[in-house]
């Protein structure tokens, strides 16, 4: 399994993803596992390779960054990074969507007394329409040996281009990565 994404556009959308909502509404995530995945018996995991056209690139500080957070999560559930012969692949990708986000027409419609004062208000508010980004990033964990996936996990909201430091790319990645599995001691 091979995850591909065009690095300018993903180096862009990671960064405003990673810099949270900015919506007051909370960031939509999802998560799946494999139904026969048994992570008991993996202990190590490795980023899957750069696709040949890209493995030349340095890393930017926002993949850097979006790495460091997927490696400590996978740590702190009990697996070990390694470079040669891992039991399992990591992987990433970005994506982003332009969004509409619209205001209705409103007719508002006040009356009140004070003393013996009479008064009356009306209010009409047009319609709007405002354009955003909703980016999401999208975390895999692939057997390495049998190239399949057993994990997947998302997040995705609207983007705010920012906030980009390591602290909140932190807190997406453990937002997506909730659910993954933690190792636990074979039997």
């Amino acid at each position: 399994m091979r995850i591909k994404s065009a690095p300018g556009l993903a180096l862009i959308v990671s960064a405003l993803l990673a810099g949270g909502c900015t919506s007051p509404s909370s960031p939509e995530r999802e998560s799946q596992t494999a139904p026969d995945a048994n992570f008991a018996a993996y202990r190590t995991f490795g980023w899957q390779p750069p696709p040949a056209a890209s493995s030349d690139e340095p890393m930017r500080l926002l993949d850097s960054n979006i790495r460091t957070a997927i490696g400590a999560e996978m740590t702190s559930r009990g697996y070990t990074e390694v470079k040669d012969d891992p039991e399992l692949w990591v992987a990433y990708e970005t994506a982003a969507d332009e969004r509409l986000k619209s205001s209705p027409f409103r007719i508002g419609i006040g009356l009140g007394s004070f003393g013996s004062n009479v008064g009356g208000s009306v209010n009409v508010g047009s319609p709007s329409v405002q354009s955003y980004r909703e980016g999401r990033l999208i975390i895999h964990v692939v057997d390495a040996a049998a190239n399949r996936e057993l994990w997947f996990g998302s997040i995705a909201g609207s983007m705010d281009k920012r906030k980009l430091d390591a602290a909140t790319v932190a807190r997406a990645v453990a937002l997506a990565m909730q659910d993954l599995p933690a190792r636990t001691a074979a039997p």
